[in-house]
């Protein structure tokens, strides 16, 4: 909160109101992973001074996990490294990044930020005590950075290991019920299931709200040895959260265990790229091995990574958590659908 304040302190009139949104704005939603703004609001880290840029990442810092932080920086860097291969650093690099804030910091009413840009989206609400991280997209091309000065960051590496690792350890059986087509772009897929943009991802940007059906396993008919990997993917999807609300969180996964579902696109060898979801009534992950967009890989690679996680049934920006919250016991109306 503080930390936020110092952000504001520091930013002339016009930056202000360009940073600052109501805590119901419908512009929650509208967050893009693009490298190009499909939605330009707040300030951007690329156009600010040092010292401001700085600030900010002491919000993201003070708010994440030590973990999470790191994985985030780590987005931020490949993103940098994107950008010099291509040559794009002017629309590509480290800090090309939005920050937008929404209500007031406090330490009793709610509010929030978004931090935004290509490779990385969050969406962060709080309030008094409470953090939701929700939702998020992580990604990068290429998954490793291999020269320089951040030469040997990789991310989501143990999302992709532990994700076959689980996948391989099913029974014949269940792996052919999990598998629910075996091609990344299956001409048995229904009309729309693959699109350009999202390729597989049913959840991405502007899907918010979405009913997506249940396929694959249920989670509950897996051995004590499955599910122990199937933890360790969805903490890792939970890496965001500070240690505490990590915890209660993953309570609240496992508390569904009985109605969550596995499923998996693509081969399961070791070079094969793939797509996997975990979904129950409080939790959808998603991972997805996708083609090149700035690199020359016409069909998806392991080198290119899409992951986001998001919360249904109203948890999203918070929502599930604002009737309760004093003064919005009505429920939650946009800004602008009123």
């Amino acid at each position: 909160m503080d930390a936020t304040k110092a952000v504001i302190s520091g930013l002339n009139k016009d930056q202000v109101s360009k940073l600052s949104r109501h805590i119901d704005s419908h512009e929650w939603r509208t967050w893009s992973n693009p490298e190009f703004l499909l939605s330009d609001k707040g300030i951007r880290l690329d156009e600010l001074s040092e010292e401001t840029r700085t600030k900010v990442m002491t919000v993201l810092k003070l708010t994440l996990s030590p973990e999470g932080y790191e994985k985030a920086v780590g987005a931020m860097r490949i993103n940098g490294f994107l950008g010099e291969l291509v040559k794009s650093q002017a629309v590509v690099n480290e800090f090309s990044y939005n920050f937008v804030l929404f209500g007031e910091p406090s330490a009793t009413a709610p509010w929030g930020f978004s931090f935004y840009g290509h490779h990385l989206c969050l969406s962060i609400f709080f309030y008094r005590t409470q953090i939701v991280v929700s939702p998020w997209f992580t990604g990068a091309e290429p998954n490793l950075i291999d020269d320089g000065p951040y030469k040997g960051t990789r991310i989501l590496e143990a999302e992709e290991r532990l994700g076959l690792q689980l996948m391989r350890s099913l029974s014949p059986e269940q792996r052919s019920k999990a598998q629910v087509y075996k091609l990344m772009k299956d001409p048995e897929m229904p009309h729309g299931r693959w699109n350009h943009d999202d390729q597989r991802h049913l959840c991405g940007a502007y899907r918010d709200n979405r009913i997506v059906p249940y396929e694959g396993i249920e989670v509950g008919n897996m051995s004590e040895s499955q599910l122990a990997v199937l933890v360790d993917i969805l903490d890792q999807y939970l890496l965001f959260l500070p240690a505490a609300a990590r915890r209660i969180r993953m309570d609240q996964i496992r508390s569904w265990f009985r109605e969550t579902y596995f499923c998996w696109i693509g081969g399961f060898g070791k070079d094969d790229p793939f797509y996997y979801r975990i979904q129950s009534p409080v939790v959808i992950v998603e991972f997805d091995h996708h083609s090149g967009v700035f690199l020359t890989n016409q069909e998806p690679a392991k080198f290119h990574i899409h992951t986001l996680l998001r919360t249904p049934n109203g948890g999203d920006y918070g929502m599930a958590l604002r009737p309760l919250i004093p003064g919005m016991e009505q429920g939650f109306v946009w800004e602008g659908d009123k």
